[in-house]
């Protein structure tokens, strides 16, 4: 293999290209360098793309069209480089290792990608990876088990902690509803007064019952947008904290609407 996780490669000790691929694709590297460095225009452009791809093992065609796949989904949601880079050294070590071998390589790069995302503490949900990369949650998820396994590494449990600061931030609201919302999610977390309600549903009510007790508040529908869940998702989790309401709040919190005329739903 001579791709690195950057799509960069990599010569032999003594200098030459392990094979004819990366010598094509290390020629063409070099020659753009120089073109960009200011060398003279009839310096001998390099040879076009189909002819490097067409040179190349169809393991290394496979692995470079997943890290094309993997930047492409980062750029639609506005990931950094460190994502894709850590992304792709997943995929590479999943590829190499031959462990998901039946699946396809789109589900393996999206679930990759769901994971770097939670290592890096940035985690996006299934339904965000879903949307820019057109496999299915139960796929990404049915990938992500396996490659964790197959890698023998593991992550953090997602909570609605997690989610809060860009859920919050996207809805532009300040930073004191956000500790707010983040205070009552954990709380009903651990009052367990959420069973089975996944993180996303929680962190939605505890923004919608945060939002409502101050000054800028939020619909339903307009937090259901950010998060990407159904008002009817958002309106079970409120049901189960909002008997609790008076409790779940921070002590020191100034509210501009009392819990007592808070939205029942």
């Amino acid at each position: 293999m001579c791709l690195s996780v950057a799509g960069t490669v990599h010569r032999g000790q003594d200098g030459s290209f392990p094979n004819q691929s990366c010598r094509f694709i290390g020629e063409a590297t070099l020659l753009s360098q120089r073109y960009g460095s200011g060398m003279p225009v009839d310096t001998p452009p390099p040879p076009p793309f189909f002819d490097v791809r067409r040179t190349m093992s169809s393991s290394d065609r496979a692995m470079l069209n997943a890290f094309n796949e993997i930047s492409t989904m980062a750029d639609r949601i506005h990931l950094p480089r460190i994502i894709v880079d850590r992304t792709n050294n997943l995929f590479k070590q999943v590829y190499e290792q031959k462990s998901l071998k039946g699946r396809a390589n789109d589900a393996i790069a999206s679930a990759c990608l769901y994971i770097a995302c939670r290592q890096e503490g940035v985690p996006r949900t299934f339904k965000e990876i879903c949307a820019v990369s057109g496999i299915s949650k139960k796929e990404i998820g049915r990938c992500s088990k396996l490659i964790l396994k197959a890698l023998e590494i593991s992550v953090d449990l997602l909570t609605p902690g997690d989610l809060m600061p860009r859920f919050c931030s996207n809805l532009g609201l300040p930073k004191q509803v956000q500790m707010a919302a983040t205070f009552i999610a954990r709380k009903a977390v651990k009052l367990n007064l959420v069973p089975g309600r996944s993180p996303i549903s929680v962190a939605a009510a505890a923004i919608y019952m945060a939002s409502n007790a101050s000054a800028k508040k939020k619909t339903q529908k307009e937090i259901g947008d950010i998060a990407g869940v159904a008002n009817v998702t958002i309106r079970k989790s409120y049901r189960l904290i909002y008997p609790h309401a008076a409790e779940l709040f921070p002590p020191d919190l100034n509210f501009d609407t009392p819990v007592d005329k808070l939205p029942q739903l």
